[in-house]
């Protein structure tokens, strides 16, 4: 099987979230087998999916220290179909145009597994120096499940690692931390009722509004249009006595959401309905956002810190939002801690559930370490752009570099407009490109 032909099978196999990565994991490792390489399936259950990291050494043992290529192997979920139109409208059915293949996965971050494959398959029976472990992960876009397992019983032996991430080939050396929030606001017993009776009524008074934005990963929101944001803007120029019989928008909390709907029934005798509980709850996040505006780090774009509203349901009993902040390295915990329980406090003076899901702390490698500068070099012996740079986004450096392992993040494919969107996609060239970098890293560090 050719290299692209490989591409093509990695892209058709569904990874994301609601699916897991087993499937994909054991197309993984019976490629990595083929490609002469030693595998182990760390088999894990979460929830009531069973998924898979792929450990794979070109060594029978485990070596006491390893230089760690990671990827995860895992996506972001597609949304509606019918927006990959590069592809005929199935974002699993990759496609080249231009030297371009497109898909979903292509640059964010599945190829990238294949690039740091082929570098390591081409070193076979070699003395190594550091050995190189290659590893695909689960679960990257719900908190990074399969680095924390893979950390948590100690599976590999880490001194230095690359993380995939789609940089446009060049090396991130810091990236932003994450707070993934979900807020519940309750519907009151008569609010219940109400929309429980008026389901079962044949004649309606509702009116129904769709909102239209454009898909961005939620590091960078401004390449992006909230759709839940142009919502809820007019959900306050409404009267706080209008009922909410249905909102819904997004797809999940990472990324900008292109789409939203709420049906309203201006006519109800519901006293205190929950749209001015929604819309004072969206002020108080204005506020916040403010606030951030008080914070540059300006190694960083955006600079400041930055909070996406990725999604909005309405359940039986409650309305939910969930939601992500991203932080540069130069907030502290304590003004993390401050942000949050002021975001507690604003729920709770609204009757609502506030709760922290995940938080990952930035990271930062210094540009002097031994790491970085042979990583460099590297590039600027290839061509490439030899300048570090940083990303607003998180990764499994935010959690492998706490346990003290030196981490740079690298890979095919552009970040900005292009990952989390219908359109993504990677240039074939950088591709080999990529692969040409691991190789050069592997026979400075490894060999």
């Amino acid at each position: 099987m050719d290299f692209i032909e490989s591409c093509r099978q990695l892209i058709a196999i569904d990874s994301a979230p609601a699916h897991g990565n087993k499937e994909i994991a054991r197309w993984a490792a019976a490629f990595c087998r083929q490609r002469g390489l030693i595998v182990e399936e760390q088999i894990e259950i979460v929830g009531d999916l069973e998924q898979v990291n792929i450990i794979a050494r070109p060594t029978s043992e485990r070596p006491s220290a390893e230089f760690l290529f990671q990827t995860h192997l895992d996506t972001a979920d597609p949304g509606p179909f019918a927006l990959w139109t590069e592809t005929g409208s199935n974002p699993y059915d990759a496609h080249i145009i231009d030297g371009k293949i497109y898909g979903l996965g292509t640059a964010d971050v599945k190829l990238d597994f294949l690039c740091k494959l082929e570098a390591i398959a081409a070193f076979k029976d070699r003395a190594w120096r550091l050995p190189p472990v290659l590893v695909g992960t689960f679960g990257e876009e719900t908190g990074m499940q399969g680095a924390l397992k893979l950390i948590r019983k100690n599976k590999v032996s880490a001194k230095m690692a690359l993380i995939g991430e789609p940089s446009d080939l060049r090396l991130v050396n810091a990236a932003k931390g994450f707070a993934t929030v979900e807020i519940r606001i309750p519907f009151s017993e008569e609010e219940i009722r109400y929309r429980d009776e008026h389901n079962l009524r044949e004649s309606t008074s509702t009116q129904s509004k769709l909102f239209q934005g454009k898909a961005a990963h939620s590091s960078m929101p401004h390449l992006g249009e909230s759709a839940i944001k142009k919502m809820l803007e007019y959900l306050t120029m409404l009267p706080d006595s209008v009922n909410i019989m249905e909102i819904d928008g997004g797809i999940n909390f990472n990324t900008v959401p292109s789409h939203a709907f709420l049906e309203i029934d201006m006519v109800s005798p519901v006293k205190k309905p929950i749209s001015g509980r929604l819309a004072n709850i969206y002020r108080g996040l204005q506020e916040l956002e403010k606030e951030f505006l008080k914070h540059k780090d300006e190694e960083f774009f955006p600079s400041t810190p930055t909070l996406n509203i990725g999604l909005i349901r309405t359940n039986e009993n409650d309305v939910q939002l969930s939601g992500s902040c991203r932080l540069p390295p130069i907030i502290t915990h304590e003004v993390y801690e401050k942000w949050m329980e002021q975001l507690r406090s604003l729920c709770e003076q609204n009757g609502a559930i506030f709760s922290v899901n995940d938080y990952k702390k930035p990271f930062r490698t210094e540009v002097n370490s031994i790491l970085i500068k042979g990583c460099l070099d590297e590039l600027r012996s290839l061509g490439l752009n030899a300048e570090p740079t940083t990303q607003p986004s998180t990764n499994e450096a935010s959690i492998f570099s706490r346990i003290g392992v030196d981490c740079a993040c690298f890979g095919p494919g552009k970040r900005e407009g292009n990952v989390h969107t219908p359109q993504e996609h990677v240039a074939i060239e950088d591709l080999y490109k990529a692969i040409e970098f691991y190789k050069k890293v592997i026979e400075r560090f490894c060999l």
